[in-house]
């Protein structure tokens, strides 16, 4: 008894130990956002000696905040409907058809899941000047559709397996269509793992750098929040305790909505688990 607390308390110190490595980064940054540029680069570890909160009034209004908020709040959206919309349709489909190709092409549609940004970006970024997705936020919306469905695919058609073939088949009989029956029975039985993808999701369009950085850099309209640290640091001088604060303000509206959606997160995952 007594050599099984020892380890748990050992475990905890570790994982306290653990997560205080993981923190003082962030507060580092919150630190420095509250500094003078000259203090900056003399104590870059110390806490600040004079609280500066004007640089969070002056990064409101410099990068005009309120519009790149929009901006995020637009491409974020059009991104989620469209990853949870065309990604349950197609797992619904995959997961219901039983053909010598459906395994084949489910797993044609998970396979870009593997591959890495970075092998396709510059074929990506001039399909999306072909098709005039750059420079557009609606249009960087869309292209989040791509990159999000296979994961959405791959979750939904493992619950989509657990849910009885005979429900369908009685809605048929009632005379309801296909879009009916899925939108008004299955759909909603995927409440779990909609919110589960949902968070995730939001988390990483949100705070994505590299797309709309090759996508929409140059307009400053369509730029997002995460793109707006990039602009106080340049090649001749960097505004560090700006970019600092702009961090700040740019993570901290997806942090809120992990808060109070952790508990869908922690349900999913069970749910997912437990039909597994």
């Amino acid at each position: 008894m007594k050599e099984h607390r020892k380890s748990t308390v050992v475990l905890e110190v570790v994982m306290i130990v653990v997560t205080l490595i993981y923190l003082y980064p962030i507060f580092l940054v919150i630190s420095n956002s509250l500094k003078s540029y000259k203090e900056v680069m003399t104590d870059v570890i110390g806490l600040p000696k004079h609280l500066l909160l004007g640089n969070y009034s002056y990064v409101w209004q410099y990068i005009n905040y309120p519009r790149l908020f929009l901006n995020n709040v637009i491409i974020t959206t059009v991104g989620i409907f469209g990853i949870v919309f065309f990604g349950s349709l197609a797992a619904y489909k995959l997961s219901r058809t039983k053909t010598r190709y459906s395994w084949i092409i489910y797993l044609i549609c998970i396979t870009p899941m593997l591959i890495p940004f970075q092998t396709i970006m510059i074929t990506l970024l001039k399909l999306a000047k072909m098709l005039h997705l750059s420079d557009s936020v609606w249009g960087l919306g869309i292209q989040y559709w791509g990159f999000g469905v296979p994961m959405a695919i791959f979750l939904y058609h493992g619950f989509i397996k657990s849910i009885p073939k005979e429900i369908d088949e009685c809605a048929y009989v009632d005379g309801a269509s296909t879009f009916r029956m899925f939108f008004s029975i299955i759909f909603p039985q995927l409440k779990v793992v909609t919110t589960t993808l949902v968070v995730i999701d939001v988390m990483w369009i949100w705070n994505d750098f590299l797309l709309p950085l090759l996508m929409i850099n140059g307009s400053k309209d369509s730029q997002t929040l995460t793109l707006a640290v990039y602009t106080f640091l340049g090649q001749y001088i960097s505004d560090w305790q700006y970019a600092m604060t702009a961090v700040i303000m740019a993570v901290v509206p997806s942090i809120v909505f992990f808060v109070f959606m952790q508990k869908n997160i922690i349900e999913g995952v069970s749910a997912g688990a437990v039909k597994g």
